[in-house]
C-alpha cells in the first residue's frame, strides 16, 4: 500500500526537494527531475516500478486531498510509494505557480547516454536536433517522435532539458518514455551518423535540394535533422547533411515552429515508408 502521509506545512523539511520546482535549473544541479499533473505522475511511478532507466527512481509524490482523491482508486495500491498530501492553501508559498493541478512527484535523473551508444539496427528512425532551447517545443518535439514512430531523440549543442518539467508536461510524459542521447562533438556526429549508414536529411527554409512532397523516406536508417527556433540550422549542420528538405508554404509566413515542422517531417517520412511498402 501507499504510505500516505499528511504533511502540516510548505517549508516542512520533507517537501525540500519540491521547493526548487519554480525554479528551472534547480532540480537538474541536484540530479533530480520534478513531473507535474495528474495524468504524468501515475506514469511516473509505473516507470519506475519497472525495468529500464526510470526503475526505482522515484523519490515520492506530493499531492492536494482533492489530488489524492482522484489519483488514489490507481496508485493507492502502489507499494514503497511515499506520497505527501499538503493542504491546497499552503501550495503557492511551496510552488509559486498553479499549473501542476495539485500533483507532483520528484525523481532522480537517469545518466544521459552518448551519441556513441546507439545501435543503428535498433534505431532506424531517429531526430536530431541543433540548438533547440524552448520546452513547449522540446516536449512537443518528444511527443511527435512517441506519436509518429521515431525511435530516438538526439540532442545537439545547446538543447534544452528535456526532464524541466515544462518539458515533461508539454510532451505528455513522452520525455519520459522515448529515448534519447548527447551528441558532444558537432557537427562531427553527423558525420559519424552517415557512416554507419544514417541519411541525414535536413529541414530547413528555402533554398533546399527539395520540398517535402518531393522526398521519400530512404530505405536506410533515417536521421531528421532539425535547428534552431529563430535562425534554423547552422552553415555547418546544412552542409553536413545528405539532402536539404523544405516544407511548402503558402509565403504569408517565412517558415513553421520547430516542432511543427518535425511533425510534419516524421509523418510524411512514415506516410512514404508505408506507401513503399505497399507497393
Amino acid at each position: 500500500m501507499a504510505s500516505v502521509i499528511d504533511v502540516p506545512a510548505w517549508d516542512d523539511p520533507r517537501l525540500a526537494g519540491y521547493r526548487a520546482v519554480s525554479h528551472p535549473h534547480a532540480p537538474e544541479h541536484e540530479g533530480l527531475c520534478i513531473i507535474e499533473g495528474r495524468l504524468v505522475v501515475p506514469r511516473m511511478v509505473a516507470l519506475s516500478r519497472e525495468d529500464g532507466r526510470w526503475h526505482a527512481a522515484l523519490q515520492s509524490v506530493l499531492v492536494t486531498p482533492a489530488a489524492w482523491a482522484l489519483l488514489a482508486p490507481e496508485l493507492g495500491d502502489t507499494s514503497d510509494l511515499t506520497v505527501y498530501r499538503l493542504a491546497a492553501d499552503h501550495w503557492q508559498a511551496l510552488t509559486g505557480f498553479h499549473l501542476h493541478r495539485g500533483c507532483l512527484a520528484l525523481a532522480r535523473r537517469p545518466a544521459v547516454p552518448s551519441l556513441e551508444s546507439i545501435e543503428p539496427a535498433l534505431a532506424r528512425c531517429i531526430v536530431v536536433l541543433e540548438r533547440i532551447t524552448n520546452p513547449d517545443n522540446i516536449g512537443g518535439i518528444f511527443r511527435s517522435a512517441a506519436a509518429l514512430g521515431a525511435d530516438l531523440i538526439v540532442l545537439g549543442p545547446g538543447c534544452g532539458d528535456p526532464l524541466y518539467r515544462k518539458a515533461i508536461r508539454t510532451s505528455m510524459g513522452a520525455t519520459l518514455e522515448v529515448p534519447y542521447v548527447e551528441a558532444h562533438t558537432w557537427p562531427e556526429a553527423l558525420a559519424w551518423l552517415r557512416a554507419r549508414g544514417y541519411c541525414v536529411v535536413a529541414l530547413t527554409t528555402p533554398p533546399a535540394d527539395a520540398t517535402l512532397p518531393e522526398w521519400s523516406r530512404p530505405v536506410q536508417p533515417l536521421a531528421l535533422l532539425a535547428g534552431a527556433e529563430g535562425d534554423g540550422l547552422s552553415a555547418d549542420a546544412r552542409r553536413a547533411a545528405d539532402i536539404t528538405v523544405t516544407i511548402p508554404m503558402t509565403g504569408r509566413v517565412d517558415s513553421l515552429n520547430v516542432a511543427t515542422a518535425v511533425s510534419i517531417g516524421l509523418y510524411h517520412a512514415e506516410w512514404t515508408r508505408q506507401r513503399d511498402i505497399a507497393n
